[in-house]
């Protein structure tokens, strides 16, 4: 990991906190699938249109046979500002091929132009539809789980909240380097602020293109902050040591079993933020695919 780092420092890549955000999704996209896996070969690969809170959003489905399988709706990091399905294709590759089941890919909106809770409203818009469409397509709408990691994760776990509220049963939360509190304030934020690839700069970059300050308590940015969390959806919940939102996914992972929830907790050491598409270079992101796509075998088996 430390190797990794180095060699991402003498890149001297602009830090996204340098730049707009135009120009750092382009320079998230360029560099997002250099240490990830090579893309892998899936029986089925298609670019869909899916019905958002506002509008039409670009999906990606993926899956590997023709059967009628349980489906995984993913939503990618970034932050709530840059990320794609492009960014994205090679985990969501592996997820599929590890665990047997589909994956639904989602470009939801991004802030700045669309600014909280724009991403929260399309993902809930999908997830119901996907419940109600997924027979369509071939799939088995009555086992759907969601998943995502980084702003992806905290996204997933509000979906899994409002899944609850509203009666649709999921079979369960992949929630990978989620983000769960309202203001950034954990010792991990402090301890792991420089040099640990996601900074203390690009995480209120982010969040200030996304929310204003008075909104973060809402449980639908910071999903500690709901008043209750009892009877979610099964979870399996990935983390990095060495990432200023350990913390808070530990102290997420706990409230939901204080709650009686089901929790499987992989926290993987020497590592940081987003290692899990390092597959080419940390051997840790090919355990931790490894433990995703049997937490959703699993699951969907149950």
């Amino acid at each position: 990991m430390a190797g990794v780092l180095s060699r991402i420092h003498r890149a001297n890549r602009p830090a996204f906190h340098s730049l707009t955000p135009k120009q750092a999704r382009i320079g998230y996209l360029m560099g997002a699938e250099i240490l990830d896996l090579p893309r892998a070969a899936l029986a089925r690969v298609e670019n869909l249109q899916v019905p958002g809170a506002e509008g039409p959003l670009a999906a990606r489905l993926y899956a590997p046979s023709d059967e009628r399988l349980p489906v995984l709706l993913y939503l990618h990091g970034g932050g709530f500002t840059i990320g794609s399905l492009d960014t994205h294709d090679s985990l969501c590759r592996q997820l599929a091929l590890r665990s047997g089941a589909a994956v639904l890919s989602l470009n939801y909106r991004l802030a700045p132009e669309h600014r909280f809770p724009a991403a929260v409203d399309d993902c809930w818009a999908v997830m119901t539809w996907l419940a109600k469409a997924a027979d369509s397509y071939g799939l088995d709408g009555t086992r759907i789980a969601v998943g995502g990691d980084s702003a992806g994760g905290t996204l997933a776990a509000v979906c899994a909240l409002h899944a609850r509220d509203i009666g649709l049963k999921l079979a369960l939360q992949l929630l990978i380097t989620p983000g769960t509190t309202a203001h950034a304030d954990t010792a991990s934020h402090k301890l792991f602020a420089n040099g640990f690839l996601l900074d203390a700069a690009s995480i209120d970059w982010f969040f200030n293109h996304y929310i204003s300050h008075h909104h973060k308590r809402d449980w639908r940015f910071a999903p500690l902050e709901a008043e209750d969390h009892s009877e979610l959806a099964p979870a399996c919940v990935v983390l990095a040591e060495c990432d200023p939102l350990v913390d808070e996914g530990i102290a997420y992972a706990d409230l939901l079993r204080a709650n009686g929830g089901q929790v499987q907790l992989e926290l993987y050491r020497g590592v940081t933020h987003d290692f899990i598409k390092m597959g080419r270079a940390i051997p840790e992101a090919l355990t931790a695919l490894a433990a995703c796509g049997e937490a959703i075998k699993e699951a969907f088996q149950a």
